[in-house]
């Protein structure tokens, strides 16, 4: 627990860009906190289940919002919810019995409602918009809260809310002291939702030119927003310069290097195998640990 609040606490795992290796590092974390529970918050692109292997025990419906329909066999084909969307969502068809009418394209629609407003017969229902599902499950880590979008949905900062809501409740029901996230890459709503209110901030960042300046866009955000944050480099020696450039523009802003972690091709395997590098063992499976150790150490101090 937190020693100031009491509270579990809170570490995101994020990067500026995907692909950097934050996954593999939160599920090795996991496997070595032993009392955690994991909060995959990516959820555009969720993939920690491929990894941690969780039995989904809930199953919830995610809805937010709301989607237009149009009933042909009530539409007239005055194509007025045409003329005012400004999404281009709404396509005229020939219905069955050869009529003109229209017709909303669901993965254009932003469910704005100003076609049902302005239908003259009332033919256009607004459901609730289905976007996706969250899921309890248990893990082989303990217990775990994950969650998917549908395929061009949208609100994923609300699911991502949900989805940490739903840890924290997880955390105090079965007494766990640790809640480690995986984040969505980038600085964008998801990432502004995944860490607003969080204990830390790990940002796992590679040694290239494009990485340095991930970095400080990342650092930027969580400044914004008062999160102390703390750098960790993933592949650290396939460039030891940039790394070292790295970890001086995080220094001189006053965020400190908690670990490197070395190439170590145990972590496609490990990836292959629906492992975590821990359970492959080798030299980035020890600096996974050293990176736990100084975790600790920071959230303790």
């Amino acid at each position: 627990m937190s020693p100031d609040t009491g509270k579990p606490v809170e570490i995101a795992v994020i990067s500026g860009k995907g692909g950097t290796g934050k996954t593999s590092i939160t599920a090795a974390l996991a496997v070595l906190a032993e009392n955690a529970v994991v909060a995959d918050c990516d959820v555009d692109a969720a993939d920690l289940h491929l990894v941690l292997a969780p039995e989904v025990r809930q199953r919830h419906e995610f809805i937010s919002g709301h989607e237009a329909v149009i009933r042909e066999l009530d539409c007239r084909g005055c194509g007025l919810c045409k003329d005012y969307c400004r999404y281009e969502a709404i396509d005229e068809v020939t219905a069955k019995d050869g009529r003109q009418v229209f017709r909303v394209d669901p993965a254009a629609c932003e469910g704005c409602g100003v076609c049902v407003r302005f239908c003259p017969v009332q033919a256009i229902d607004f459901p609730d918009s289905h976007c996706g599902e969250w899921n309890i499950s248990h893990a082989r880590t303990g217990p775990m809260v994950h969650a998917r979008l549908k395929p061009g949905a949208e609100n994923s900062g609300k699911l991502v809310s949900q989805v940490r809501e739903s840890a924290r409740a997880e955390a105090r029901s079965s007494g766990r002291s640790l809640i480690l996230v995986d984040g969505p890459p980038g600085i964008g709503c998801p990432v502004i939702a995944t860490v607003t209110g969080t204990t830390l901030v790990l940002v796992v960042v590679e040694p290239t030119v494009s990485g340095e300046h991930d970095l400080d866009r990342v650092l930027g955000l969580t400044r914004h927003f008062n999160i102390p944050a703390a750098l960790c480099v993933n592949k650290w020696d396939i460039n030891p310069q940039i790394t070292q450039r790295i970890e001086d523009s995080a220094r001189a802003q006053g965020v400190a290097s908690l670990g490197r972690i070395a190439f170590d091709a145990a972590m496609t395997r490990a990836q292959v195998r629906g492992h975590t590098v821990i359970d492959e063992g080798g030299p980035a499976a020890e600096d996974i640990r050293q990176l736990w150790n100084n975790l600790q150490e920071k959230i303790n101090s």
